[in-house]
């Protein structure tokens, strides 16, 4: 009986020593945070002290917009300290801290101001273009930064500053987040706008930004020509007026102009030209048979003209066709224009075959010295009765029965 109490009694020794050795360790680590300054200027040496018992086995995890790293301490004695990273603690803004070990961990944070002083006026514009009308505009924004480019406290002062044509203004903005910005509205003249800023006696570069005209608004066109003859030879110019837009403003340069023509069988073709000072000009060959052309030009999607009308007269009024003792070599003229005088090289003369009304072929020679000359192959055209049909300058003349042998 009694070594049954004994046995109990050094049991319960046993277990109270066990206990009062964990509560022991348990308040043996401790650490506590003996540094009292929170907010620092960027670029200050930036320490940190704990005092502890116990466990010297931790690290501080450091975190700000610039990045991440775990620290080791410095140990001395009862006390340790960090030091913060140079990479770190230059970076304006807030630093958050981590202390991690087994058994505690605090957490904190410190607030890195940047200089008062300025280095430099970072700045950046946008878009480089704008149109006239007073609702486009350009933003300039302005970040000033000091000598580690942090931006600056909020509501320091820039002084943003443009000019235009003959007028200059200025106006006085504040930074916020680090940053501040004004908006520049266009006006109703185009130009170009010259932009620049200030900040605590330092100015940045000059910008600057193109105003430029609205779109076009209708526009009239005109013809220009050396005669109204239909010779296939001489080129029709047309030309618009100076193109401008609501405001009175001539277009921009390289405008894109297309000039349409329909004629009086109402085919169309179009030609094209780009304005310099606000002016398009395109040209067109003259037909080569009489015709009447109609001519409407447009910016594509903006703008229109009014129409005119061309009249062109017949320049060959007839031509000869000259066939060989074969038939098998025929000669087209001499063609003669509206003086008497042979037409330039390069008429288009077309000769159309047929046999039993299906046409066999269809072939086209430029005049050369006013003639045009058209052979016929034996081998492409055996013997038969063929019908031939000539057309040059709008004049069309047919052979119904051409016997070959």
């Amino acid at each position: 009986m009694k070594l049954k109490y004994l046995y109990i009694a050094i049991l319960s020794i046993f277990l109270l020593s066990t206990t009062v050795a964990l509560q022991t360790n348990e308040v043996a680590d401790t650490y506590k945070l003996l540094s009292k300054k929170s907010s620092y200027t960027a670029g200050d040496a930036i320490k940190l002290q704990f005092s502890f018992t116990g466990n010297t086995d931790v690290h501080l995890y450091c975190s700000n917009s610039y990045g991440s790293v775990v620290l080791n301490p410095d140990i001395n004695s009862s006390k340790f300290h960090f030091s913060i990273p140079q990479s770190i603690s230059k970076k304006s803004g807030i630093l958050n801290w981590q202390l991690i070990s087994d058994k505690t961990e605090l957490k904190g944070q410190v607030t890195i101001k940047s200089k008062t002083s300025i280095e430099t006026i970072e700045s950046y514009l946008g878009p480089p273009s704008i149109e006239v009308g007073g609702t486009d505009f350009t933003m300039l924004v302005v970040i000033p930064t000091d000598d580690l480019d942090n931006p600056l406290i909020d509501s320091t002062k820039v002084d943003i500053k443009h000019q235009f044509l003959f007028n200059q203004e200025a106006s006085d903005v504040y930074t916020k987040h680090g940053f501040s910005y004004k908006n520049i509205y266009s006006k109703t003249k185009s130009g170009r706008i010259l932009i620049s800023s200030e900040s605590l006696g330092l100015n940045s570069k000059e910008y600057d930004v193109n105003v430029v005209p609205a779109i076009p608004t209708n526009f009239k066109i005109s013809a220009e020509r050396i005669h109204d003859y239909a010779d296939g030879n001489q080129i029709t110019t047309f030309k618009t007026n100076i193109i401008k837009d609501r405001y009175e403003n001539i277009v921009s340069d390289g405008t894109f102009v297309t000039f349409f023509i329909t004629n009086k069988d109402g085919y169309k073709s179009k030609t094209s030209g780009s304005t310099i000072n606000g002016i398009a000009t395109a040209k067109l060959l003259q037909p080569d048979h009489e015709d009447q052309w109609s001519v409407k030009a447009y910016v594509e999607g903006m703008a229109n003209s009014n129409t005119i009308v061309l009249d062109y007269k017949q320049a060959v009024e007839d031509f000869e066709v000259t066939f060989s003792k074969d038939k098998r070599t025929i000669t087209i003229g001499p063609l003669k224009s509206f003086m008497n005088q042979r037409v330039p090289d390069g008429l288009r003369v077309q000769l159309t075959i047929s046999k039993n009304g299906i046409i066999e072929d269809q072939s086209i020679e430029n005049s050369l010295n006013g003639i045009a000359k058209f052979h016929l192959n034996p081998d492409r055209f055996p013997k038969g009765i063929y019908k031939l049909e000539f057309t040059a300058a709008g004049i069309t003349k047919t052979y119904t029965k051409v016997a070959y042998e």
